[in-house]
């Protein structure tokens, strides 16, 4: 007996041995959803198509027609009448915190366990995703679990672009540590951030090298470096600068040798332009820019991935309120100078210590008062995906997402109305949202 029949004789004992017949090797049937009757916001459009059908089979869209589809032989279809309503993709969230969906006097607890805040994290999760957004970009948070969950349709949460943890240094944004505790790098305990896996305390090239390269092992798909004063955090003033140049760029080139992008927390007009003259893709927040440096975003082709941010949060320290108040009187200015250079925009609600689920939504509808309800579900679908995509090898989810087009990833969402015209709509997913699909699965149906 040669070699080929003995290997193929121990793969026979083998598969009956687990209990494999030839019968039940056979490829099971492929499961398929036909949406019939359907106007599609593909992404990208200024309006609806004509009545449309479009036949998704196992996680990806195979046919858009006018024409009736027939559904091809040994697929197994669920048929959806439409009825005119809208089909589009599912929403994208650019700048999410899934595991920081608590409030701050919970993290800050002693009696808190990483059991409970798991328990959240799977919470705001399954709240995001039947909110109608299938895609986040997790900026800050240990997710890489949770991620392989969703993946794996064992419990319900969006696809996660996950950063691991945010990267900052002593006495910048997101160093919780007490004021007397000494740093880590001088023998300090652990921060609450660290402790949790919510954030790494770099200081210095040799140190950022090493949480870069650390987080791309857990399996980040970008890098999130603050290079700039936050609101939430006690000792960082919005206006002040983060992070040597030196560091900036150490981060970028681990980033960069390893196969991905890094984006930066900041808002002023110094803090950003460091980061982009290090070489950072993706700006997070920049509420605080100068007309000038929007300029200087779209010349540098560096993407602005910002909120809509309010004054809020009655649980703020007035000093937190006041750096509140001071990034959202400059926000309006920078959405204009944005659209009116023709800056890569995307779009995210960077919640935390918040609850996730709908706000999300209302958040997104706010962007109606800069820009029509056609272009805000471009930067919160198509326009997100492409930021997403700037992960290159990293990138998780390496097919379209963001559009409804043959070949693209079957994540949709079927509408009461249209929201091209009426960004509202978004505002009330529980009502409007009447199928939830992802990866060809649908988690909500109320028709």
């Amino acid at each position: 007996m040669n070699l080929s029949i003995k290997l193929l004789a121990v793969c026979a004992t083998l598969y009956a041995n687990l209990g494999f017949t030839q019968t039940n090797l056979q490829t099971a049937p492929q499961t398929a959803t036909l949406y019939e009757n359907v106007r599609v916001f593909d992404g990208t459009a200024n309006k609806l198509t004509q009545p449309t059908n479009v036949l998704v089979v196992g996680n990806t869209i195979k046919t858009i027609s006018s024409k009736p589809i027939e559904i091809p032989q040994g697929i197994v279809a669920t048929r959806i009448a439409g009825d005119g309503r809208t089909l589009m993709p599912g929403l994208i969230d650019a700048h999410a915190h899934l595991y920081l969906g608590v409030p701050q006097s919970l993290l800050f607890d002693p009696a808190t366990t990483p059991a409970l805040l798991d328990q959240k994290a799977y919470e705001s999760s399954k709240a995001t995703l039947m909110s109608g957004f299938t895609t986040v970009r997790d900026m800050g948070g240990p997710m890489f679990k949770f991620k392989s969950e969703f993946d794996a349709a064992k419990a319900p949460g969006p696809r996660v672009y996950p950063s691991g943890t945010m990267i900052i240094q002593t006495s910048g944004h997101g160093d919780y540590s007490a004021p007397e505790a000494l740093p880590r790098s001088f023998g300090g305990p652990l921060s609450i951030g660290e402790v949790y896996r919510i954030s790494t305390l770099a200081d210095g090239r040799n140190q950022v090298l090493t949480a870069v390269r650390f987080n791309i092992r857990n399996g980040a798909s970008q890098i999130k470096l603050a290079t700039g004063g936050g609101v939430a955090s006690p000792s960082d003033p919005v206006t002040v600068q983060e992070y040597t140049a030196d560091e900036i760029k150490a981060a970028v080139e681990a980033a960069t040798d390893l196969g991905t992008y890094v984006s930066t927390h900041a808002y002023n007009t110094k803090s950003v332009r460091r980061s982009v003259d290090a070489g950072v893709k993706s700006i997070e927040h920049g509420q605080l820019l100068d007309e000038a440096t929007v300029k200087y975003l779209k010349n540098k082709d560096v993407w602005l991935s910002t909120q809509v941010f309010e004054e809020f949060d009655n649980t703020y320290s007035p000093l937190q309120r006041h750096k509140e108040h001071q990034v959202v009187m400059g926000e309006s200015d920078v959405f204009k100078w944005a659209i009116k250079y023709n800056v890569k925009m995307a779009w995210g609600s960077d919640f935390f210590f918040e609850t996730y689920g709908v706000e999300q939504n209302k958040q997104l509808a706010k962007l109606k008062k800069w820009m029509s309800p056609a272009r805000a579900l471009k930067m919160a679908t198509h326009d997100n995906a492409q930021l997403m995509a700037m992960s290159g090898i990293r990138n998780p989810y390496p097919g379209k997402l963001g559009v409804v087009q043959e070949g693209a990833y079957a994540d949709l969402l079927l509408v009461d109305g249209d929201p091209t015209q009426n960004l509202d709509i978004i505002a009330d997913p529980a009502k409007n949202f009447r199928i939830i699909m992802k990866d060809g699965k649908i988690y909500k149906n109320t028709l």
